[in-house]
């Protein structure tokens, strides 16, 4: 059974920037108080993420700039039931020069030693040396770079299902 880690951000991902009307998913946004401030994220979407706790082999962790806000304050306000995922820290790992996001994943895999990956950002279609990691990596990564004005789509939601159902990284 394969291993599969899933990199999780929020902003732009789970919960969009400016969101308005109908969501991608073809229902109006729904908004909550996380703690701090006001989100708006898609029920389908949460829905989804739920039902990923039932893939054998994966491992959820946030990496994210909320850090340990996401599962303390987020997971709560919209039904998310991610509060037991571990979270990456800016702070945490061997640092070095670049994204602190990509140094935190890498450091992670390298002591997690999953089998692939999946990472899911709006940043990445910026991030020149995470596509090039990504490029070394090559079957191995999903990368998806949502929208931030929509957070994930079916579509890429979907393309995630299907990679983690994939027999053989």
């Amino acid at each position: 059974m394969a291993r599969v880690s899933l990199y999780l951000d929020v902003d732009g991902v789970i919960c969009p920037f400016g969101p308005a009307g109908v969501s991608g998913w073809g229902s109006e946004w729904q908004f909550a108080n996380a703690g701090l401030l006001p989100v708006a994220y898609a029920q389908e979407l949460v829905d989804g993420l739920n039902g990923l706790a039932g893939v054998a082999g994966l491992r959820c962790v946030w990496v994210t700039s909320w850090e340990d806000l996401a599962p303390e304050y987020l997971c709560p306000a919209i039904g998310l039931d991610a509060g037991h995922w571990p979270y990456l820290t800016a702070d945490g790992g061997t640092g070095g020069e670049g994204w602190w996001k990509l140094r935190a994943i890498q450091d992670d895999v390298a002591g997690s030693g999953p089998d692939a990956l999946v990472w899911i950002d709006d940043q990445l279609r910026f991030e020149q040396e995470a596509q090039a990691w990504a490029r070394i990596l090559g079957r191995r990564i999903l990368l998806v770079s949502p929208d931030p004005r929509q957070g994930i789509s079916p579509g890429e939601f979907a393309a995630v299902r299907s990679f983690l159902e994939r027999p053989v990284f």
